[in-house]
């Protein structure tokens, strides 16, 4: 569903380069809810809007739903639904009337926009709204309608950019279930970006990381987190001298790394931690060490940010 290969952008500020992104390689499989994370300036509006024709590559390639960027952006844009960070409504319309308009602009007949507007109203829960102008929406019905707006031509793939950025966790949860939705009823192929790492986590089945305009990781949410940040273990000892001697020990259980100590606490990086733990607190236990305490906290994408970019992804936002 996308393709790109070497996909670069440069923009020239004050006589100077600056390489917003520097040889994207990106795959996107029909179906697949895939989410692009990075901090500010990392590179992925700038990636987004390539993609989506809205600026054109200084070079490299892309295809998006089987046409080309450069050579077919009409192709593009009407193959693929965007919804952008803004919202896409008119502020004193109707929404109903805001999506028959939209089906019009697709070269629907007034019957079929119609038609396809009420479908729409149904899909996302909006059919008691219909009369009511946009400005009187709330947060979460205006993003629910934005994404219905997007999708009145029946795109094989949707761009979503930050679609809950301001809702609440509530409104957040709802429109997450109204994304799996598309995917689950409608096989809609979904590209998202967002600030918020759970619901990354929660929705998309792969996570491909931009930084410094370059992917710097692409994989599962669950592989990602295993093998980047690992879980970490907190083992609370008697006193510092019983934490250095605890330390020695969590060297050398098995699949504990990265051991560290902090007063009374020894910190310990590992994979498996709910096998780890067991192990870790017999050997303590043979070697005659005290546990008072032991935590184990399971890794978060944050946790992987912080490990591939030395900054979490909140900091970047």
């Amino acid at each position: 569903m996308i393709r790109a290969r070497k996909l670069t952008r440069h923009f020239r500020v004050k006589k100077e380069t600056v390489e917003a992104v520097r040889g994207l390689d990106l795959d996107v499989e029909d179906g697949e809810l895939v989410a692009f994370l990075g901090p500010n300036g990392a590179g992925k509006s700038t990636s987004l809007r390539m993609l989506t024709t809205l600026l054109p590559p200084t070079d490299g390639t892309a295809t998006v739903a089987g046409a080309d960027v450069r050579t077919d952006p009409a192709g593009v844009r009407q193959r693929i639904g965007y919804v952008g960070q803004g919202s896409g409504a008119g502020h004193y319309f109707r929404v109903r009337d805001e999506l028959a308009t939209q089906g019009r602009c697709y070269g629907l007949s007034r019957r079929a926009s119609r038609t396809r507007a009420d479908e729409l109203l149904a899909v996302f829960d909006l059919e008691q709204l219909a009369t009511r102008t946009v400005s009187t929406l709330s947060g979460g019905q205006r993003r629910r309608l934005d994404i219905a707006i997007g999708m009145v031509h029946r795109p094989r793939l949707l761009f979503l950019d930050e679609p809950s950025t301001g809702l609440d966790p509530q409104n957040r949860a709802h429109l997450a279930e109204h994304i799996r939705r598309l995917r689950r009823d409608f096989g809609t192929t979904i590209f998202l970006t967002t600030h918020y790492l759970e619901e990354a986590d929660a929705l998309a089945e792969r996570v491909v990381v931009i930084d410094r305009g370059t992917v710097i990781a692409d994989d599962t949410p669950e592989r990602l987190k295993a093998t980047l940040a690992g879980d970490r273990i907190t083992v609370t000892v008697g006193s510092a001298a019983d934490a250095g001697r605890a330390a020695g020990v969590a060297a050398g259980v098995p699949g504990a790394h990265e051991v560290t100590t902090d007063g009374a606490a020894v910190r310990i990086r590992a994979t498996g931690g709910d096998t780890v733990v067991p192990e870790l607190v017999l050997a303590l236990a043979a070697a005659g060490v005290r546990t008072r305490a032991v935590d184990l906290r399971r890794p978060t994408l944050d946790d992987v940010f912080l490990t591939l970019t030395g900054r979490s992804l909140r900091e970047g936002a």
